[in-house]
């Protein structure tokens, strides 16, 4: 297949993106164009064995944790919808707990840190064309003194499809802006030298970046980790959770033969031969957390040396250049990860952290346990598991609830608007439409069945073993059938309208011709 990488170098100088945007679209376009396939068998690779541990560093102390905070800026990465949960704006924007957004929790973090410390750590947020409106108006609503700050807003770069067909650029005139998709947050490394941040920041002398997603709340900037990467002078530390059988499908950490150096390795990467050592967890037992520490005089030179663009595998992405026609022109969105980044440096490593330090919102189920009693919101605006349920000795509830009633943000605020007590709850399975009344109490291993496909209420009460909730019948007030599904007063008028329906004979009815 022909190159027509110039037709695009045009199409984004003609959009005004930077000379290491378009470097970057090129190491992808290049892999495309070769046919990369980027499968690493197993006889390439060895386990990732003898890391170290977030829980075995000497603590920090205040003077050194003040010093280091002014080399630091940490980065929230926001340019995602999260579309899978029916959302339209920047998922940070969500509600999560006790009226609180993400974005919210993120910045009271950053404030208590910078007022505990007495030094003002720099804060950004990296968020993309669909994100950034939505994202300032918040912040100038909510956190006016953090839309003053300069490193505010990194902006993610914009990438143009490819037509699957001649690997040309893409086009539809209906709409142009379909012409361009995100690039994945691998953009992070150009954007950050093509908008000159990287340069301002090395030259306020920052000098470690600790980067991950707005939707993981437990990713916050550790001083020990900080410390221990300060001192380790590497030049890129990734932090990995152990594997579960529940993560058996995912990607994992690894060492490449050829020249020692650390990668991740994900399932479509994998030959289907190895399928089995793949999903081995005792053989390959860490996975990217995607909370990252960088150097960036480390990554300021790798950046130079490898012409203005990392070496990151490309992922190649099928879809339609309308994403609401199936009918339209096929094309490739060309994506890349920025935890592929390890495999850039000589010099990077990686440290196991606790589960606790993984705890993305990426479903209706993680949202519920969140917004439930299991978790509180410490004086630091980190979220963290409620002491009852530490000094219970339990776990953190695993909630499976129905996506066909719960998939959507929408749904779920339908079905739970009060969500129950999950403190002494082992696991929590919904199945069916149930809706969630004020002082539910579930406990134990609960499984929780609507009979019929209209919304049972499940009453206050205590919750355990398999219960079957009964969808109601309208039976009146007093007996809370359907009145109870809406507002006093037009709930009075529907009960009074349908007793008068069942007791009313037809030639009585306003509705029967006089």
């Amino acid at each position: 297949m022909a190159n027509h990488f110039e037709d695009f170098k045009v199409k984004m100088q003609g959009a005004g993106l930077s000379e290491a945007a378009i470097a970057a679209f090129k190491k992808n376009y290049d892999q495309l164009v070769a046919g990369v396939t980027g499968m690493v068998p197993e006889d390439e690779i060895n386990s990732a064995t003898g890391l170290p541990s977030l829980l075995d560093l000497p603590s920090v102390s205040p003077s050194e944790a003040k010093t280091l905070l002014s080399q630091t800026a940490v980065l929230k990465l926001n340019g995602g919808l999260g579309t899978s949960m029916g959302l339209e704006k920047a998922k940070s924007l969500l509600v999560v707990k006790d009226g609180k957004t993400f974005l919210d929790l993120i910045a009271e973090q950053v404030k208590h840190m910078r007022k505990s410390y007495g030094s003002d750590v720099i804060f950004t947020l990296m968020n993309s064309f669909s994100t950034s409106d939505d994202t300032k108006a918040f912040l100038r609503e909510k956190h006016p003194d953090l839309m003053e700050e300069p490193f505010i807003e990194l902006m993610q770069n914009m990438s143009p499809k490819v037509d699957a067909a001649t690997n040309k650029p893409a086009s539809y005139p209906p709409h142009p802006d379909m012409e361009w998709c995100p690039p994945g947050h691998g953009d992070i490394y150009p954007s950050l030298l093509g908008s000159g941040m990287l340069d301002s920041l090395i030259g306020k002398g920052i000098k470690y970046l600790f980067v991950s997603n707005s939707d993981n709340l437990g990713a916050t900037l550790d001083l020990d980790l900080l410390s221990y990467f300060a001192t380790s002078n590497k030049a890129f530390l990734m932090e990995v959770c152990e594997r579960t059988a529940a993560d058996k499908k995912g990607g994992h950490l690894c060492l490449r033969r050829s020249d020692g150096r650390l990668m991740l390795r994900e399932s479509a990467m994998c030959p289907d031969a190895d399928k089995k050592a793949f999903e081995d967890i005792a053989k390959h037992k860490y996975f990217n957390t995607n909370n990252l520490w960088v150097s960036l005089e480390h990554l300021k030179a790798t950046l130079d040396a490898s012409g203005g663009a990392l070496g990151l595998p490309l992922i190649k992405n099928k879809k339609t250049v309308n994403p609401r026609d199936s009918k339209s022109e096929p094309v490739f969105q060309l994506e890349t990860a920025m935890g592929s980044a390890i495999e850039c440096f000589d010099s990077a490593g990686a440290i196991v952290v606790p589960r606790s330090r993984f705890a993305p919102v990426k479903t209706c189920s993680d949202l519920f346990v969140l917004r439930s009693d299991a978790y509180i919101i410490a004086e630091d605006a980190t979220v963290a598991v409620a002491p009852a349920l530490l000094a219970a000795g339990g776990g953190v509830p695993l909630v499976k609830l129905d996506d066909a009633h719960y998939k959507l943000v929408d749904q779920l605020e339908a079905l739970a608007p009060d969500v129950p007590s999950l403190i002494a709850a082992k696991s929590v399975t919904v199945k069916g439409p149930v809706k969630f009344t004020k002082g539910v109490v579930l406990t134990g291993d609960v499984t929780l069945e609507a009979e019929g496909s209209s919304p049972a209420l499940l009453a206050a009460g205590e919750y355990s073993g398999s219960v079957k909730a009964a969808a109601p019948a309208c039976g009146g007030l007093e007996r809370g059938g359907c009145c109870t599904e809406m507002p006093a007063y037009p709930a009075l008028l529907n009960c009074l309208a349908q007793r008068r329906m069942r007791l009313t004979p037809a030639w009585l009815s306003n509705d029967q011709p006089g």
